[in-house]
């Protein structure tokens, strides 16, 4: 892969996420959920949580150097709600903005164009005491604190997202209970779903309103692979579909929830949710897409949505998903084809975990490489097919608090050394500064 195969004005790009890198310990930060659900045993590998991480909060200005060092135009980071408003509502953190008034300076002395997420999974604590995403009230807080920090920074940023896969704020969060605040309850579920997309569209209206442009919503996408072709697998395995990729984008785009989950959910939805979508459609100006994996789906015994994901037979990553670039094209083009219909797309996230290791100085990770040049290929022939995809962010920058699972699963082009906080980047690093660099087509 080189910049020459791509559009002229594509843009290639790195992301990362607030708690997962910044070190919540500092600046004034409140608690947040993830810090609770973090601190409750059986809850996450080894109790580990995100006070200190990668202690972007003082590094940042290092980590920046190695994107723009390597070529990268671009930098999807997130906001802490905490950090600017520690209770999720009244009175606001100064030394939180003063931070990412600082973080955006920052990327622009280096030529990168800030990409904001206002949200990526952590929820100040005094919210999620109030019900959290299961609160209708939740779209004004999130639409307010949307309103504080992009008074801030927002005359310079390149874009901004609002709430970061909804997918794994809803469902995985409450119906699976892996996420913070780590409910089992369908109920829950139906709420937040809902709500979180009320407060997606509360959040774009309230900034297009100050004026913002560039506005955009961010989902994850697993495609969903029956076992086999008999009805009932082939059934179990659309229900995952109209779950996980279909739900949110129907709400955005079609002012509609699928079928296939009303099925489930709607006895569950608030009253009167029919008369939301006016807000949950609020027209986005771009959308991206985070994709890594498919799942493999089979039919199953007992209450909806009556399904069981079982281990496939493709390579895996580090984390046990198969690698399955082909389902990239099949979401880039679908989002075209069926939501988006001309508005520019990106990948918002795309990557791999590996068990990267520091030998003789160096972090041979061929393995990523192998699966950035794959998913790539897929991009390429989206963008030959007519899709106007604008740009790609790998996952991540570095090696950083992986939410459940700790720090045992890296990510990072660059790796991290948790005790020492040295960072090293690794050959995927090195990959992208030649790569990035060959612009004579």
């Amino acid at each position: 892969m080189n910049r020459s195969q791509f559009p002229d004005d594509f843009l290639f790009g790195v992301a990362t996420s607030a708690y997962q890198i910044e070190g919540h310990k500092f600046g004034g930060a409140g608690s947040t959920h993830w810090d609770t659900f973090a601190a409750t045993p059986g809850n996450v590998v080894r109790a580990e949580h995100g006070q200190l991480a990668c202690n972007h909060y003082h590094n940042y200005e290092a980590d920046f150097d190695l994107i723009a060092a390597a070529g990268f135009d671009t930098y999807r980071f997130s906001i802490s709600w905490a950090r600017v408003i520690p209770d999720g509502f009244g009175a606001v953190n100064q030394d939180g903005l003063d931070y990412y008034d600082r973080l955006t300076d920052a990327m622009l002395e280096r030529g990168l164009k800030p990409a904001a997420t206002l949200y990526h999974w952590e929820l100040p604590s005094a919210l999620d005491d109030l019900g959290g995403w299961r609160n209708p009230d939740i779209a004004k807080w999130f639409g307010d604190y949307a309103e504080v920090i992009m008074n801030r920074i927002g005359d310079r940023m390149f874009s901004v997202a609002t709430i970061n896969e909804p997918w794994c704020v809803g469902w995985l969060s409450h119906f699976l209970g892996a996420h913070a605040p780590g409910l089992r309850d369908i109920r829950a579920t139906a709420r937040a779903m809902h709500h979180i997309l009320c407060a997606h569209g509360t959040a774009v209206n309230r900034m297009r309103d100050m004026g913002l442009k560039n506005l955009g919503a961010v989902c994850n996408f697993e495609f969903s692979n029956p076992t086999d072709e008999t009805p009932e697998n082939v059934a179990a395995a659309a229900r995952y579909d109209a779950i996980y990729n279909r739900f949110f984008m129907g709400g955005i785009f079609h002012k509609k929830y699928p079928d296939l989950v009303l099925e489930g959910l709607e006895q569950h939805l608030p009253k009167g949710w029919q008369d939301d979508f006016d807000v949950i459609g609020t027209p986005v100006d771009w959308c991206g897409i985070n994709y890594y994996t498919r799942s493999n789906i089979r039919a199953a015994k007992g209450a909806w949505p009556n399904l069981d994901t079982v281990e496939g037979p493709l390579d895996k990553t580090q984390m046990g998903w198969e690698i399955y670039p082909e389902g990239l094209y099949e979401f880039i083009m679908r989002m075209h084809n069926e939501y988006t219909k001309g508005i520019p797309i990106y990948v918002t996230e795309n990557g791999m975990s590996n068990a990267d290791v520091v030998a003789n100085g160096e972090v041979n990770d061929a393995a990523r490489i192998a699966y950035l040049e794959s998913h790539f290929d897929a991009a390429k022939i989206a963008i030959a097919a007519g899709a106007p995809l604008a740009g790609y962010y790998v996952w991540s920058l570095m090696d950083n608090y992986e939410w459940a699972l700790g720090y045992e699963k890296r990510f990072g082009l660059v790796h991290v050394d948790f005790e020492t906080q040295v960072r090293t980047p690794k050959n995927s690093m090195k990959y992208f500064s030649e790569a990035l660099r060959q612009k004579i087509k």
